[in-house]
């Protein structure tokens, strides 16, 4: 069964990903300003399709501490590709921090810029920091919530990771608190499995690390926030 859920959820997605991605070439060129809320709906679409087809609810946990700011940084675990459309319908102006290759993906990624989201070249250092920050910038002009993942790729259930100083320095730089999540998508969407299994993922909103002065401290702020899961 679980097989036959995974198999039909992908053929959900992947018709309702080229019907509005054809859409989209409309909103591209005559509705530009609504390119956000189009990229929303997709995502809201997808997500409703995954708790019908596979049985994959959703908990929330701690709402109450997304700050009142028009602009803050949450820095979330990464466990499988339901992180990258989750937020998407959770905050008001949502910006995720994604790797560049995605913006190469026909029909969608064109409709990723347009909407705001902030593509990063993984390999370009120091200036490729810069960019970002720069680019994040915008996105705070534009009151939008940005959502990076520290760990800078999905990461396996349990599994612990260097995690990149970008996301200090985004914050230290445009003044931004960070609110750790805890997420355990990967219980029921494994990393690079097709598999999709019936459950509830958790998603736990801890409170804003309102400090970022000392990288160190901070980095290890995030990692004491996220040990507190409880699944």
């Amino acid at each position: 069964m679980i097989l036959i859920r995974s198999i039909l959820f992908l053929i959900y997605f992947i018709t309702l990903t080229i019907f509005m991605g054809t859409i989209a070439f409309v909103i591209r060129f005559i509705a530009k300003k609504h390119a956000l809320t189009y990229a929303q709906l997709w995502t809201r679409l997808s997500l409703n399709g995954l708790e019908k087809i596979c049985k994959i609810s959703t908990q929330i946990i701690g709402q109450e501490n997304l700050p009142q700011d028009k602009s803050f940084l949450i820095a979330s675990q990464h466990q499988s590709a339901f992180d990258t459309f989750v937020w998407m319908n959770l905050l008001d102006r949502p910006a995720y921090i994604m790797k560049r290759e995605l913006t190469r993906i026909p029909l969608v990624g064109p409709m990723l810029l347009l909407s705001g989201m902030i593509p990063l070249d993984r390999q370009g250092g120091v200036k490729a920091l810069k960019n970002l920050i720069q680019d994040c910038q915008k996105a705070v002009n534009d009151f939008r919530q940005i959502i990076i993942f520290p760990e800078g790729t999905r990461t396996a259930v349990g599994e612990k990771v260097k995690l990149h100083a970008g996301t200090v320095a985004i914050a230290n730089q445009l003044n931004l608190k960070i609110v750790p999540v805890s997420i355990d998508s990967g219980y029921c969407w494994p990393r690079n499995s097709f598999y999709k299994y019936p459950g509830t993922i958790h998603i736990i909103i801890h409170p804003a690390i309102t400090d970022t002065s000392n990288r160190k401290e901070t980095v290890a702020a995030i990692e004491r926030s996220w040990s507190k899961l409880e699944s």
